[in-house]
């Protein structure tokens, strides 16, 4: 059975706020609530592939502590602009 793509943002839109730990709940939910509607399929796709990777490598390539992999380059990039005050203070 395929997935619809409301299915599929509601999941990831759980997945984002459903995290390891509280920072990334706090990032990828609020992350999630603006952009995955607007996202076509193949970043939606991208975006659940985010989502299986650990919490602590995520929030460290958004923090800048570890170099972020190439296939998540501008994903990481757009949701680090959304991140300021919860990876470092403002």
């Amino acid at each position: 059975m395929t997935e619809t793509r409301e299915a599929m943002i509601k999941r990831m839109r759980m997945r984002s706020m459903r995290r390891g730990i509280k920072e990334m709940d706090l990032i990828l939910s609020a992350f999630s609530d603006v952009h995955l509607s607007e996202m076509d399929d193949s970043e939606l796709a991208l975006y659940d592939a985010l989502l299986a990777e650990n919490d602590h490598d995520i929030y460290g390539w958004i923090g800048g502590q570890f170099p972020v992999p190439e296939s998540y380059s501008a994903l990481i990039a757009q949701i680090t602009k959304g991140a300021h005050g919860v990876t470092r203070p403002a």
